[in-house]
């Protein structure tokens, strides 16, 4: 097995008297797809800024590439990882090339920026917004804002690749098309953990999944191991089915509709 590229031990994280994450501990290979899943107010978008050196937990210990996270000066931090958040905003006029060129500025002094032109045009085509690079990226809509900051962490080309809910504003094609682009990613040596609350498409493209609950795992796994009926059903509250699709034999994870 490939060694984990990056590690969480006993993680915690609290905010006065709240406290948000418990005693988390997971890992991500290169070549690994992880996705974080769970109910609203489970913390995976905290534990997501965590693994990503935005904020600092309160107890454990979280390595990244086998140093402290918090060891990493800024630039290389940059350089290590890339995080699309759940929800950014642009407050200036910047086309859609200009904000995916934003990705390549830790590269900035180095050999790496002499391939920024064919990494900005590559991110570009890879989420299919090569179309709108020259539009304002305030006209957007929601979900081609999405995709405009989903080619701009792709173009930042780090090992390590982190996504809070990137496809939460999009139609089903570029769903699927950024789950599999995030899937080539993983394939091509970097690691990838990505949280997303659509249980099915979680199932069908992660290699492992981290089931939140209350702050702590409540389990992790292969899909298989995971996703069950009963665990799933309490966890959300809401019945929920796990079937096996009669041709392909994958799982399909659904909410049972009366």
């Amino acid at each position: 097995m490939t060694a984990p590229f990056l590690t969480a031990a006993s993680v915690s994280y609290r905010v006065g008297d709240r406290q948000i994450l418990r005693d988390v501990s997971l890992d991500v290979a290169p070549g690994e797809v992880l996705a974080l899943i769970g109910p609203n107010g489970a913390g995976k978008s905290t534990l997501l800024s965590l693994l990503a050196g935005d904020a600092a937990p309160s107890s454990g210990q979280i390595t990244l590439g086998g140093r402290p996270l918090a060891d990493y000066r800024p630039v290389e931090l940059a350089r290590t990882r890339a995080m699309l958040l759940q929800q950014t905003s642009v407050a200036f006029s910047y086309t859609v090339r200009q904000v995916v060129q934003m990705g390549r500025a830790p590269w900035r002094s180095t050999s790496q920026a002499e391939q920024d032109h064919e990494i900005v045009a590559a991110a570009l085509t890879d989420t299919d917004t090569a179309h709108l690079a020259d539009r304002d990226v305030r006209t957007l809509s929601g979900g081609e804002a999405g995709r405009a900051h989903l080619a701009r962490v792709f173009a930042q080309r780090t090992p390590l690749l982190l996504l809070d809910e990137p496809t939460a504003a999009l139609d089903i094609l570029h769903q699927e098309q950024t789950l599999i682009r995030a899937r080539a990613y993983a394939r091509s040596g970097a690691a990838v953990i990505v949280v997303l609350h659509d249980l099915d498409l979680a199932a069908s493209y992660a290699d492992r999944l981290v089931l939140l609950a209350g702050g702590q795992v409540a389990a992790q796994g292969r899909p298989q191991q995971v996703c069950t009926a009963e665990r799933l059903s309490e966890v959300y509250g809401h019945p929920i089915e796990v079937l096996t699709h009669p041709v392909t034999g994958r799982l399909l994870v659904l909410p049972a509709r009366g």
